[in-house]
């Protein structure tokens, strides 16, 4: 049976002495520290002499009886007898609990999402009215009340129950024991409530006109250093022109990531929750080499892209990049319910893949690395990604150099080395094209070229005079001897 002592220990620099409660148990000393102090006067031949504090630690030593006596702690190790006396009836915590839950998925690399565990937890506070709530206040009651304040939202209804629930969840397995008869949270609400289903999401692809208007539409005049509206159009062609990357993947791309003409990474969304880590590959494009290369961090930093200069991290990146893009969309006298985002392009490249590229489901899934229910597959096989490249090349081939009635060239061979230096010498077959929203507005077949900006210049006079400054362009040369191809982009008034 364990014995109990009030005890000071060592003097404090105030001079004053820390009250605890001594425990033996099993031939073993543990403390329990108190919120009494006393000085060297109400001690003698180190007794506690001071009756208030005795009374005090009298009543505690008697509630620690009690409890012991409610079940066999024999088997306890000192430790373990201390955390069951001091913890057995305290109050729990649900919001101290939270940050605790919280901070653990941010350690182990599930950033996104703690980033919704946190918001779930903050709307329960606001409508609880306090940062400190108890898990006996979560009752049935209340959250189903709760529950009923978000019935209007599309998503929330749904991603804000289930995360408190999961929190719920791990406490229950952490801070309760069945076997140990330890219950520090005496129920669970979730059993009684029914949680409702978040609305059918709309699709938010846009049409291959509706990208050709948008990329091709002068920048909205900005008197920013850094326009957003450059930054959103940029990364909005990132994202169709790269299988449909995420801006997370964009923002934390590494420059170990790039090799070769060859973007290799791990989705940051479901790496964590797949097998296979969502390992994905996708080759960069001629089309979008100046984008690409427009970002490329040039410091010995870790990462690919420079964003991470102007951004701390990808959630403030790629709110940046979203107000960029509705400030085109406003500017295209749009409404406000119909501006686009960085993830309408990637829902664009999945339907124009499987609407005008003739892709299967499984093809899109592939592209835009989904496990399409082969995640356990995947981790078994060497992937060859290669049919998510060719896919992604008919895609850009049908935005940006057709128009809506025909599609213009084909897809460069998948075997073609990407990196390879175009070169022009008097003596080749230059074959270039001009696109402006995907029509073919200038054509010339010729030799005696030396260098790129000869061919440009040579096709400028068939452009028409229609085209608005800051209107992008595309000039497509091809060397007709080697059959190299490199594409160029100029915006009319800055370019040319």
């Amino acid at each position: 049976m364990a014995t109990f002592k009030a005890v000071v220990r060592k003097k404090r620099v105030d001079g004053l002495y820390a009250v605890y409660i001594r425990v033996g148990h099993k031939r073993q000393m543990g403390y329990i520290k108190t919120d009494k102090v006393v000085s060297s006067k109400q001690i003698k031949a180190g007794e506690i002499k001071d009756p208030v504090v005795n009374e005090y630690c009298s009543r505690e030593i008697l509630r620690y009886n009690n409890l012991m006596n409610q079940k066999n702690v024999s088997q306890y190790s000192i430790q373990e007898l201390i955390d069951y006396l001091t913890t057995e009836q305290s109050e729990v915590y649900f919001s101290e609990y939270a940050q605790k839950h919280i901070k653990n998925l941010i350690n182990t690399g599930h950033e996104r999402t703690a980033k919704n565990y946190k918001m779930a937890v903050q709307h329960l506070e606001r409508y609880c009215g306090t940062t400190r709530i108890l898990f006996s206040q979560l009752t049935s009651t209340v959250l189903k009340r709760w529950i009923e304040t978000m019935s209007q939202t599309n998503r929330a209804k749904e991603m804000y129950p289930v995360c408190i629930r999961q929190i719920f969840k791990a406490a229950l397995l952490e801070l309760n024991d069945e076997e140990r008869n330890i219950c520090r949270i005496k129920f669970n609400p979730w059993l009684k409530i029914q949680i409702p289903k978040a609305d059918k999401g709309i699709h938010k692809s846009i049409s291959a006109e509706a990208c050709r208007e948008f990329f091709n539409r002068p920048l909205p005049h900005t008197k920013m250093i850094s326009s957003l509206p450059e930054l959103g159009r940029d990364v909005a062609l990132l994202v169709l022109c790269l299988g449909g990357m995420n801006t997370a993947d964009i923002y934390q791309l590494k420059k170990t990531d790039y090799k070769d003409g060859i973007i290799s990474y791990k989705r940051a969304k479901t790496r964590n929750s797949r097998s296979d880590e969502a390992y994905m590959e996708m080759r960069v494009e001629p089309f979008i080499k100046p984008i690409f290369e427009k970002y490329l961090d040039t410091t010995n930093d870790e990462h690919l892209f420079n964003f991470y200069q102007r951004y701390s991290n990808w959630d403030s990146f790629c709110a940046n990049a979203n107000n960029g893009i509705k400030k085109i969309c406003r500017d295209m006298k749009m409404s406000e319910d119909k501006y686009y985002c960085c993830y309408t392009f990637r829902h664009t490249w999945a339907t124009i893949a499987q609407n005008d590229c003739g892709a299967t489901l499984a093809d899109v899934a592939f592209g835009l690395n989904h496990s399409h229910g082969y995640n356990i597959t995947r981790g078994y096989v060497r992937v060859d990604f290669s049919p998510a490249w060719e896919l992604n090349a008919k895609i850009i081939e049908f935005v940006f150099f057709s128009n809506k009635k025909s599609k213009q060239g084909k897809a460069k061979d998948i075997e073609e080395t990407k990196d390879s230096q175009f070169r022009i010498t008097p003596k080749m077959m230059i074959y270039g094209r001009t696109y402006f929203k995907g029509n073919l507005i200038a054509e010339v077949t010729d030799i005696g070229f030396r260098t790129v900006e000869d061919v440009i210049k040579r096709m400028l006079p068939q452009l028409p005079d229609t085209i608005p400054d800051g209107c992008t362009v595309h000039f497509r040369l091809k060397n007709i001897d080697s059959q190299k191809e490199v594409i160029y982009e100029r915006t009319k008034g800055k370019g040319f």
